[in-house]
């Protein structure tokens, strides 16, 4: 099943997603095709980063909860908020088989 991650940033807190965008994008990758699709939320004019939107591919949503406490991002204290629901896909490259 697929799950989208909506991870709305703290404000004020582009510094501690940069300092942690290393580790967090070398963690995702480390989780292979569970990760099907993700990147940075961006502001109104695409310049500064919001958050963050990730699809996962997963049994359960506490699957998706523990793969996301372990995120680098999460351990910094980066989000304010993780808005977590199950997603069908309806259009587009197929993300899920």
């Amino acid at each position: 099943m697929l799950f989208a991650a909506a991870c709305a940033d703290k404000p004020n807190s582009v510094e501690t997603r940069m300092a942690n965008r290393p580790a967090h994008l070398a963690y995702l990758a480390s989780l292979g095709a569970r990760v099907r699709v993700g990147g940075a939320l961006l502001d109104a004019e695409a310049k500064s980063p919001l958050g963050s939107l990730i699809i996962f591919e997963a049994a359960s949503e506490a699957e998706v909860r523990a793969m996301l406490a372990e995120d680098p991002y999460t351990k910094a204290g980066l989000f304010a908020s993780i808005d977590l629901k199950p997603w069908r896909q309806a259009i587009g490259a197929q993300l899920a088989e």
